[in-house]
């Protein structure tokens, strides 16, 4: 009985012995697979100028850089996935990574560019990308003083700011601004109409 007994041990202690080499095997293809990975690189298109929302996405505003990116490799726009007719689905800063959720095509984009004259000038912390409120002051009746100030639109995005230079220049300073379609008349009407406006970066008061 007793002899039966140790066999019994015998089988089940070479048992657990495979087991702990199995486990231990797994572990270390489990440590070399990321290992693996992660000096994996992939292609991938980086910014080499702030791209504004709406603006055209073409292969001369990026670089190819090797990235590692592991299991979110499709999470960016590999060179080859770039293609024509695709532009900004929001801001691309400068020196960022070009994720897929950043690039639509033109005929899904709602938005356009319009340029527009600040008489109030422009402060010099607005660049492309900065997030700005359109405001404007409307001629009254008489058409000789402004209405009061109000939005005109709350969340436009510049794409340039261009300011006046030499003694002849008009006292404002233009900027490309990105706004929704459905704000354009609304933006034209008061242009044409002698509105005054001002471009107020976000945070700041009128």
């Amino acid at each position: 009985m007793s002899k039966f007994v140790r066999s019994r041990r015998a089988v089940w202690g070479d048992a657990r012995f495979l087991i702990g080499i199995a486990v231990v095997a797994l572990s270390i293809g489990g440590v070399w697979a990321v290992v693996s990975s992660s000096g994996t690189t992939t292609p991938v298109l980086q910014a080499t100028r702030t791209i504004a929302l709406g603006e055209a996405l073409v292969s001369e505003d990026f670089q190819v850089v090797e990235v590692g990116l592991g299991t979110v490799t499709d999470r960016y726009l590999a060179p080859q996935e770039l293609h024509a007719g695709q532009v900004a689905s929001r801001t691309v800063f400068a020196g960022e990574l070009l994720a897929t959720s950043a690039a639509e095509s033109a005929d899904a984009n709602r938005t356009t560019t319009i340029v527009v004259e600040s008489s109030t000038g422009i402060p010099a912390d607005v660049a492309a990308g900065s997030v700005i409120e359109l405001w404007h002051s409307p001629p009254v009746d008489d058409g000789g003083s402004q209405g009061p100030p109000r939005i005109l639109v709350a969340d436009a995005i510049v794409t340039s700011v261009t300011k006046a230079e030499g003694m002849l220049s008009a006292d404002g300073t233009t900027a490309e601004i990105v706004i929704d379609r459905a704000d354009v008349a609304e933006v034209l009407a008061a242009i044409t109409g002698g509105s005054v406006l001002s471009v107020v970066p976000i945070g700041s008061t009128s």
